[in-house]
């Protein structure tokens, strides 16, 4: 960026020098433009990675219109291509536009839209791509996005020269019809307007796929992203035991990322009001200048008083008094719609939860409770809806009326002079198109209200999650309580744990768990045993203190209620690992170990396997797990507790002689346990209801 700001400070002076020798005080004006533009291309060097993007082509723009313009000034631009030169203004629009560039990047929303946005266009991770009839190629992600982003940018401007060059058709085209001139009517239509129609609607396809594999490739890797950051270092669980304020993570990443970024099914995202505002400001210019310059055929209504611009000055007042109307009846669009999605997602992971513990329900008759709580979650979906179809009617009441009348507007002020016979109706469709054209710009605005709003309140779920997962991984940090040492024992040294509501739970001055000594941890509920375990596991955020590990060491922590993933039965055996890693027959081998023999000949059957396998049957299954991974240490969280005295027994032999390298310890209430281990440790209350471990004699 700062060789263009050169470039464009250079174009400045050759500009200066030109204005100073023909005298021409319009030049003066581009000198100022382009120089302002020099300035905030520079500065442009540390601004968002996208809005660099729109800096960068403006402020190239510039200097191509800008050395186009010059050469018309100096008689240099070829008469065979008069008709293709771009307006006067294109230079001042464009440099105009970077400098909006730059100003907008300091507004905080902009900030915050910008934020998430440059996470995909910052990013250094590679890529492929292809422009066809050419191979594939390799480079940065984000090189290949910032190309095509250029290229519709470029694309759209075109579009828009288009519709001004169809204007013009459309101006001599209703004259050739007035005059009943059918040489020129055929000319115009099938030399002038079949050409260029041909081209945009060709520029059309090109920019929807373009678009289209822009948008998917975005959603791909900031999907990507915010799956690794959500699941990475535990987030997920640090976010769960804290529950934070961002809610449904699930809809934020599968929902609120593709509406981020295209507006879904629905609105419009980030590179939709991005093309969208680009498009709008080169129509808005264009049209301005074709409007400002059919102003000059109308004067003040009455008089003979020509005002410069005198339609322009109408329309933008109209739109300007359109706009404040629009804001303030619907600024509190955006916290209803907010809330509307996080009264959508809420009822949908009631739904889904209620589907998992469907069994749980029906043993304790409590349909009717989970009725009346679905019912009560959907009855705050439709006290929210109603309330947006209210904001909505009363802003739709006033934006059709707005819509309604703006067509007529521009007739009702050109009639009077058509009707004189001061101006043709080629001149007074052109007016009323520009004036149309303008007017459309003006009131972006009053057109979109309603898809800022949604938007808006996209961007809002975002920001919190992202703020959710800072906090959580801030936490997780500031507490690695974990420390491998060369030693064969954990070691426990000054180690508090507490819940997230900052109460003390757990102390321990000094416990160590000997390699190869089984232990059993009791205590009564709520003594912090499980949160013992978790900090031994590392991945409980609220300790301080040393756990002291053997470098190296393998630990495997199996909880009460173990996870078993949708799909093959075989992938939930292996889960976390992958079927590849194992060959089937110690899968089967372990299924046996572990008393699930009537599995093994179903592992490939995909199913629901955690609404299939009774509470027993899944415990078995980590147990099978802990076969296959042999750690070095087994933590069993009441891991067996869904099982009869005698299976524990046979699981507890069973372990002993599969897995003579591990060390097991437990946590169980149950006084037959206290046979398979070597140790007993029991948690005792402190001052404050503080528990710490105390070892225990067996009687």
């Amino acid at each position: 960026m700062r060789k263009l700001s050169v470039a464009v400070a250079v174009f400045a002076a050759l500009t200066a020098l030109v204005g100073a020798h023909k005298g021409e005080s319009s030049l003066f004006v581009l000198v100022a433009a382009a120089a302002l533009c020099a300035y905030t291309t520079w500065r442009a060097a540390d601004m968002s990675s996208f809005l660099k993007i729109f800096a960068f082509i403006f402020s190239t723009e510039t200097i191509v219109f800008g050395l186009v313009s010059l050469a018309q000034a100096e008689g240099l631009w070829p008469e065979s291509l008069k008709d293709y030169a771009p307006p006067e203004t294109m230079p001042l629009t464009v440099a105009v536009f970077s400098i909006i560039v730059y100003a907008i990047s300091h507004i905080p929303v902009v900030r915050e839209m910008t934020r998430i946005a440059d996470l995909y266009f910052s990013s250094r991770d590679r890529g492929e791509g292809r422009v066809w009839p050419f191979q594939p190629f390799a480079a940065r992600e984000s090189a290949i996005a910032i190309a095509m982003v250029v290229v519709l940018v470029l694309l759209n401007q075109g579009q828009v020269g288009i519709t001004v060059r169809l204007s013009f058709f459309n101006r001599d085209w209703f004259n050739a019809i007035q005059e009943k001139n059918a040489g020129e009517f055929w000319r115009q239509l099938l030399y002038v307007f079949t050409p260029w129609a041909f081209v945009y609607v060709a520029s059309v396809i090109i920019e929807f796929v373009l678009q289209s594999m822009l948008i998917i490739r975005w959603r791909r890797w900031l999907t990507e992203h915010y799956i690794e950051r959500w699941l990475g270092a535990h987030t997920h669980y640090g976010m769960a035991l804290a529950g934070s304020g961002a809610d449904n993570p699930d809809q934020r990443i599968a929902e609120d990322v593709n509406r981020f970024i295209s507006g879904g099914e629905e609105g419009y995202g980030i590179y939709s009001y991005s093309i969208l505002l680009i498009a709008t400001l080169s129509s808005l210019v264009s049209f301005a200048y074709v409007l400002w310059d059919l102003s000059g055929n109308y004067p003040l209504p009455g008089t003979d008083i020509y005002i410069p611009g005198f339609l322009f000055w109408v329309v933008l007042l109209y739109a300007a008094v359109g706009t404040l109307v629009t804001h303030l009846i619907g600024r509190t669009l955006t916290g209803l719609y907010f809330d509307r999605q996080r009264r959508e997602a809420d009822f949908r992971f009631s739904l889904a939860r209620m589907r998992e513990y469907s069994e749980q329900i029906a043993l304790l008759g409590g349909e009717p409770a989970e009725r009346g709580a679905l019912l009560r979650r959907f009855a705050g979906i439709i006290v929210n809806y109603l309330a947006i179809v209210q904001k909505r009617k009363q802003l739709m009441a006033f934006t059709s009326t707005y819509g309604q009348l703006s067509p007529i507007i521009p007739y009702v002020i050109t009639a009077p002079f058509y009707f004189a016979g001061r101006i043709s109706l080629g001149v007074m469709t052109q007016t009323a198109s520009a004036f149309g054209r303008v007017e459309s710009a003006l009131t972006f605005f009053i057109n979109y209200y309603t898809s800022l709003a949604n938007f808006k309140s996209v961007l809002d779920r975002l920001s919190s999650f992202d703020h959710a997962i800072d906090t959580a991984r801030a936490q997780t940090t500031a507490t690695q309580i974990i420390s491998p040492t060369d030693g064969a024992d954990i070691r426990l040294r000054g180690l508090t744990l507490g819940l997230p509501d900052g109460r003390q739970i757990v102390t321990v001055d000094d416990l160590t768990l000997a390699a190869g000594q089984s232990a059993l941890l009791t205590g009564p509920s709520g003594s912090g045993k499980s949160t013992l375990f978790r900090a031994i596991a590392g991945i409980w955020p609220y300790a301080s203190g040393e756990v002291l590990t053997p470098r190296g060491a393998k630990v495997m922590l199996a909880p009460q209620r173990p996870y078993i993933p949708m799909g093959a039965l075989a992938e939930a055996i292996v889960y976390p690992g992958h079927v590849d890693d194992y060959s089937r027959a110690d899968v089967q081998e372990a299924l046996r170990a572990a008393r699930l023999a009537p599995f093994v000949e179903r592992l490939d059957e995909e199913n629901n396997w955690g609404q299939r396998l009774s509470g027993g049957e899944q415990q078995r299954v980590a147990i099978a797990r802990a076969l296959l991974a042999k750690p070095d240490w087994l933590f069993l969280d009441e891991a067996t507790s869904a099982l009869d005295e005698q299976l524990e027994e046979g699981i507890y032999a069973m372990l002993r002689e599969r897995l003579p390298s591990t060390t097991i310890v437990s946590i169980g209430h149950r006084s037959t346990l206290h046979a398979f281990h070597d140790r007993y440790i029991v948690m005792e209350p402190g001052p404050g209801g503080v528990f710490s471990p105390r070892d225990k004699v067996h009687a």
